[in-house]
């Protein structure tokens, strides 16, 4: 009797510890640790560089006839010339001067307008009330290739297109005209501005618009394409 139960207790015993090495096991192979890894990509542009960014837009302006071009964004900008004989005008006289535009070497394509004149910023006249900037007309022609800026460019047979005619304070230019990316098309204008005969009735006459100097400034509004 005696050794039947000790038998059974060690049977016990093996079993209990079985049992709990069961359960030890069970619990470490719930805990035990994954392989892990990651990979990464980043936009790139083929040579370890950025890969992604923002266009460029950039209109120049040439006021000798297309041999130089330069950047004026603010009012007044470049100056261009009137001739002939601008500062000396009489009722019926028109003066003439030039300017053309094109996208600068690393801008995309655009269309540009003209807006009508206003004050040239930081230019001394003289015309009181504005009598003078108020009275005379102004007209635009323009063409991709260049032509000479005078009044045959007005005329007729030209080759150059009207976009504007009128008063000077209210007229633009209509259509828009495109600009190729990259500096790859040039567009040229020619402004006519004129003084009107008769002139205005003003309770001076003739004598309210002499001895008169004003200074009328364009923007080329433009827009990327």
């Amino acid at each position: 009797m005696e050794t039947q139960t000790k038998r059974g207790l060690t049977r016990r015993r093996v079993f209990a510890i079985a049992a709990g090495c069961a359960a030890i096991g069970i619990g470490a192979t719930a805990t035990l640790a994954a392989w892990t890894d990651s990979e990464w990509v980043f936009g790139g542009d083929g040579s370890g560089g950025p890969g992604i960014g923002t266009s460029t837009f950039s209109v120049q302006q040439s006021t000798d006839g297309g041999a130089t071009f330069s950047d004026e964004p603010d009012n007044p900008g470049g100056e261009i010339v009137f001739t002939p004989d601008a500062l000396n005008l009489t009722p019926g006289d028109s003066i003439y001067a030039g300017v053309a535009l094109r996208t600068s070497a690393d801008s995309v394509a655009g269309d540009v307008s003209l807006l009508p004149a206003v004050a040239a910023t930081g230019i001394v006249t003289d015309d009181p009330a504005g009598l003078l900037f108020d009275t005379l007309d102004v007209a635009i022609v323009t063409d991709d290739t260049p032509f000479t800026c005078n009044a045959a460019a007005f005329a007729p047979g030209s080759p150059a297109t009207l976009i504007g005619a009128g008063d000077l304070d209210s007229t633009g230019g209509s259509p828009s005209q495109a600009l190729l990316a990259a500096g790859g098309s040039t567009q040229y204008y020619c402004f006519q501005i004129l003084l009107p005969d008769p002139l205005p009735v003003t309770p001076g006459g003739a004598d309210d618009f002499m001895g008169r100097t004003v200074a009328p400034a364009w923007e080329f509004s433009a827009i990327s394409s």
